[in-house]
């Protein structure tokens, strides 16, 4: 049994609340290159916090410059055993409106130009992500939001688009025939790469707007869409500090703890020590059960 310490990647303002004690940022290094920013470390009541601002404080990192190998190798260096991503999105159903928030059960990954997995030739492994995203955190996400008293919709389907600009309006239309329900540019391929990591991952998502297949609304503009995060910050500042009461200790494991127990595909007479020592921290625990002897 190990202690809860919950990684939380979003944006600047959800580490700016009343009740995280202990704060320092420390910078935690990656060979996979450089993460967003430093890493925020606190406490809320027993459970263990770290912050990740997914763009880099001051937003300046626009979605396809996002290191997502980085971020999800920093926070697996830094003890986290779960990661909560909050991310903003588009809507494309009518009763997800603006100002609500929504928590996530399937995506649809659309991007293009990112880096998708830790493992490449010298060290092959195929993870499921039948089913992304963790039962668990997510329901704990919807307790605490609920505890709150924010809207939310449970297990909604997102759309990973590449971006930076929105959809046309026949994209978004073509998005709404799939069953999707949202639309964001940035938890994909966050959420393929915490499940590599073995880090049970859940999304919650604020939403800020409807996306334009709306025939009598205007364009999506970024005026608006900053007006509506601005007015929910606030509402997930109080489910953070709601959810880390939650989390009591000790943490019960979770089968996505060690779901790379069966998935590498490589023979270890192939295995690339370059390679391995980058994964030192993603699968470390799978690589520490390889060299065990066996009985």
């Amino acid at each position: 049994m190990t202690h809860w310490t919950l990684g939380i990647i979003g944006g600047s303002g959800l580490y700016e609340f009343e009740g995280l004690m202990d704060r320092r940022w420390v910078k935690v290094d990656s060979p996979w290159g450089e993460p967003s920013d430093e890493l925020l470390f606190g406490v809320v009541e027993e459970t263990r916090l770290v912050f990740l601002p997914r763009h880099g404080r001051g937003h300046r990192l626009p979605p396809s410059a996002i290191n997502s190998r980085a971020n999800i190798d920093a926070l697996k260096r830094a003890g986290c055993t779960d990661i909560l991503s909050v991310s903003a999105v588009g809507s494309l159903q009518e009763e997800l409106a603006p100002g609500m928030f929504a928590t996530v059960g399937q995506y649809v990954d659309r991007t293009e130009n990112r880096a998708r997995s830790f493992f490449d030739a010298g060290f092959v492994a195929h993870v499921s992500m039948a089913d992304p995203v963790c039962p668990r955190l997510s329901s704990y996400a919807k307790d605490a939001a609920r505890q709150v008293g924010l809207r939310l919709i449970e297990s909604v389907t997102y759309l990973a688009m590449e971006g930076p600009q929105f959809s046309t309006r026949a994209e978004s239309r073509l998005y709404r025939s799939w069953a999707c329900d949202v639309i964001g540019m940035t938890a994909m391929p966050e959420a393929r790469l915490a499940r590599e990591a073995e880090l049970p991952y859940a999304n919650l998502c604020m939403i800020t707007d409807y996306d334009c297949w709306r025939e009598d609304s205007a364009e999506v503009d970024v005026a608006s869409i900053l007006a509506v995060m601005r007015a929910n910050v606030g509402g997930a500042q109080r489910l953070i500090v709601e959810l880390a009461k939650r989390l009591r200790n000790p943490r019960a494991p979770s089968p996505i703890d060690s779901c790379l127990d069966s998935v590498v595909i490589s023979d270890p007479s192939v295995w690339d020590p370059s390679l391995l020592s980058k994964l030192d921290a993603i699968c470390g625990r799978r690589l520490k059960k390889a060299r065990e002897p066996t009985s």
